[in-house]
């Protein structure tokens, strides 16, 4: 268990933390979510001593090991990728150093003798035996082959060594285990692994920030909130806390209702979500949770939301784009090899490929801003396109503006009012909307490049990784404006929740050409015909 009491953690003249008073229990998987700079990752290194609070403490249970996933992927570069796993536990990979220094010995006296039956007793408790196969089913599991567990870190790709550092992580059952956006660098498979793995944790106590939806949802039994300084723990997982408050919210409003009949709607919501096919430790656990949750305990999240509306000014068309024969030679490498597709009007389509440079070189084909080798493509009449792209240096880089009007360049309407009101939106009010464009972070250039596609009223929109970036209620309330869109959308992403709850047609991008399916993306991941084409549309 970790007890949190009066912490307050303040930098400069700024209180991130104030006077939080928290309890996470072990079996329980707690999804840390906040805005951009609310202090996630710091709360994590608190609670691992890296960083000190201004008052208050963290108790952990005397004799627990805590486990935090490392993000410094040179600190092992030359060391064996197996042996960095075994230093996950390192009381464990003490006694197998001290164990294999001592055996080394020309002369071995009474005295080792009597160490190495201390230590052979340790290394037996500590489940030391089966520590380099657990090692390498951990490996195995995230898709490091058994040809790589004795090369030295420094000869892995930058991928691989994150799959390594997170079994490090994961390594010997940690009491404690803290992760910060572990699903980073992984690719599909390993995101699985890893869901089935904490799901089926016993007792150990899981803290995990991310931005991936779909991860929390599968993992997280509760929910906890930094906003404003503090923070609150919600039953249920990222759906559920989402959902929850807009219920609570439009419950709250509609004061007409007697509070037996709020009480049904809400029991109805929370049996809902309660509803779980999954059989695994952390779903079971949610479940009796949310069971035993009632009306009178649930909260509200003060979390501001941006409001995103994309509407589009005039209906496309029958005819919305045909692309021919289009190939692309980048650095002599041909990224895209003549491919071939038609998109129709209110098509929903996402762009996959293992290449991100094939994915963002299309879509600045298709918006004018590169030339193709050969092909070729065609724009309906009745269409129009807003672009946004994966790299905006150039729209906020050296320009001397402020919101207002920077933004103003991108409308029609040029009154200070209108402009400020889109700006609002995207949680931009007051002096705020007065900030200077070249100072941004990457989240609010961002949601300047959604506004300004929200003002174009295009009714084609093409996005280049949006969600790159952007906090959790931001990719959430973007996620819902696109389902709502009644344009055409072309996207890319790797956020698994955006595809699967957006997308109605998946066209993969490969060295030998498209393969195009309308179907679900978890169908189109599931399914084994279509993953053994890809194989072979990959495989060189």
């Amino acid at each position: 268990m970790i007890t949190i009491n009066n912490l307050s953690v303040q930098f400069g003249g700024r209180k991130l933390f104030d006077e939080v008073d928290i309890k996470f229990t072990p079996g329980n998987c707690y999804g840390i979510i906040g805005p951009n700079g609310a202090g996630k990752s710091t709360f994590l290194k608190i609670l691992t001593g890296e960083i000190d609070s201004t008052s208050g403490e963290v108790i952990i249970d005397k004799g627990k090991r805590l486990s935090f996933l490392k993000q410094d992927h040179f600190a092992y570069e030359e060391e064996e990728v197996l042996n960095v796993v075994m230093m996950g536990h390192s009381k464990l990979y003490d006694i197998m150093l001290q164990k294999n220094e001592l055996y080394s010995q020309t002369e071995f006296t009474e005295e080792s003798g009597l160490l190495a039956a201390e230590l052979e007793g340790e290394f037996a408790e500590l489940d030391g035996w089966e520590a380099e196969t657990n090692a390498e089913k951990f490996l195995i599991g995230l898709g490091i082959s058994s040809d790589l567990h004795h090369k030295l870190m420094k000869e892995l790709t930058e991928p691989e060594k994150v799959k390594v550092l997170l079994a490090q992580a994961i390594f010997g059952n940690p009491d404690i285990l803290l992760l910060d956006e572990p699903t980073n660098g992984l690719d599909l498979k390993a995101v699985k692994w890893l869901e089935e793995f904490l799901m089926d944790l016993g007792d150990t106590t899981v803290l995990v920030v991310s931005h991936d939806r779909h991860f929390l949802n599968k993992v997280s039994t509760h929910i906890a909130d930094i906003d404003y300084g503090k923070i609150k723990m919600f039953v249920g997982n990222y759906d559920f806390w989402y959902e929850s408050n807009q219920l609570m919210q439009d419950l709250i409003r509609n004061q007409n209702k007697k509070l037996e009949q709020k009480k049904k709607e809400l029991q109805e919501f929370i049996a809902r979500f309660s509803a779980n096919a999954s059989k695994s430790k952390q779903a079971t656990s949610r479940k009796k949770q949310l069971d035993k949750l009632q009306f009178e305990d649930m909260q509200i999240s003060n979390r501001k939301y941006p409001y995103i509306e994309f509407k589009q000014d005039r209906e496309a068309g029958n005819n919305l784009l045909k692309v021919e024969g289009l190939s692309k030679t980048i650095d002599g490498e041909k990224v895209l090899n003549n491919i071939s597709f038609t998109i129709n009007t209110g098509d929903k389509v996402v762009i996959l490929s293992n290449n991100d440079i094939a994915k963002t070189t299309l879509f600045q084909i298709l918006a004018g801003e590169m030339e193709l080798d050969e092909g070729s493509y065609e724009w309906g009449v009745t269409t129009s396109q807003s672009y946004f792209p994966k790299d905006n240096t150039e729209f906020f880089e050296d320009v001397n503006l402020s919101l207002i009007d920077w933004l103003r360049q991108f409308s029609n309407d040029q009154h200070e009012e209108y402009v400020r009101g889109f700006l609002g939106r995207m949680l931009f009010s007051g002096e705020e909307a007065k900030k200077m464009a070249k100072v941004l972070s990457g989240g609010e250039k961002v949601r300047c490049m959604l506004s300004k596609m929200m003002l174009s009223g295009a009714n084609v929109l093409m996005m280049d990784n949006p969600t790159d970036h952007l906090d959790l209620e931001s990719i959430t309330s973007l996620n819902k404006s696109l389902e709502r869109f009644q344009g055409t959308v072309l996207f890319t992403t790797h956020d698994h929740e955006f595809i699967q709850t957006i997308a109605t047609k998946i066209i993969e991008i490969t060295p030998k050409g498209i393969l195009e399916k309308e179907m679900e993306y978890d169908e189109y991941i599931n399914n084994d015909s279509i993953q053994k084409k890809l194989n072979e549309l990959y495989s060189s």
